[in-house]
């Protein structure tokens, strides 16, 4: 059971402008979840909303340090990562979550987490080869090579979303993605 505060959720809105939200971005490694988080940061920051960016290498340098990249891990961390943003939304930030989060379960798990309307799953939908051509790291390749197991999309799954909230365009503009996050979000909040 949760503990119970005295400041309700409409006491933070009311203090914010806004209420707590928690945008969690998927795809594949590559496909530009981080790129479009921090970009979204920055238009919503821009306009007063207090947004945070969690991203999944920040995380797994602290939070998740203790955890590998098994089936069983992988769904661990997204378990922490959802506990810690339903805390950010509960406190009224905008927390922007930028993980593969390959397994549709887990996600479904941090959407029940969440009071209704205050999640929003975002596909970042870009194929296999573009996000291998933005592969700076070189993860794919050594993936491919067989020095990474269980890499999301090579060798161990990625479960695209059969019904997220917004899927967006990797291939497109930038500019056109973080529009189309931003419009999404006015939608909702009306």
């Amino acid at each position: 059971m949760r503990a119970e505060g005295r400041v309700a959720a409409a006491d933070r809105t009311a203090l914010l402008g806004h209420a707590g939200r928690t945008v969690w971005f998927t795809g594949l490694s590559g496909s530009g979840k981080s790129t479009l988080a921090f970009a979204v940061e920055e238009a919503l920051v821009s306009r007063g909303v207090a947004a945070y960016v969690l991203d999944g290498d920040n995380v797994r340098f602290g939070l998740n340090r203790d955890l590998g990249f098994s089936a069983e891990d992988r769904t661990e961390n997204v378990r922490r990562i959802g506990e810690v943003c339903r805390l950010f939304q509960d406190a009224g930030l905008v927390v922007l979550s930028a993980f593969i989060s390959p397994y549709r379960a887990d996600r479904d798990a941090v959407r029940a987490l969440h009071p209704e309307g205050a999640f929003v799953e975002v596909f970042v939908d870009a194929p296999l080869d573009l996000c291998e051509e933005r592969d700076v790291k070189g993860l794919y390749a050594k993936a491919r090579a067989g020095d990474i197991p269980e890499f999301s999309g090579i060798s161990a799954p990625y479960e695209a979303p059969e019904a997220a909230d917004l899927t967006v365009d990797a291939t497109g503009a930038l500019e056109d993605c973080v529009a189309a996050i931003l419009a999404h979000l006015d939608d909702r909040s009306a």
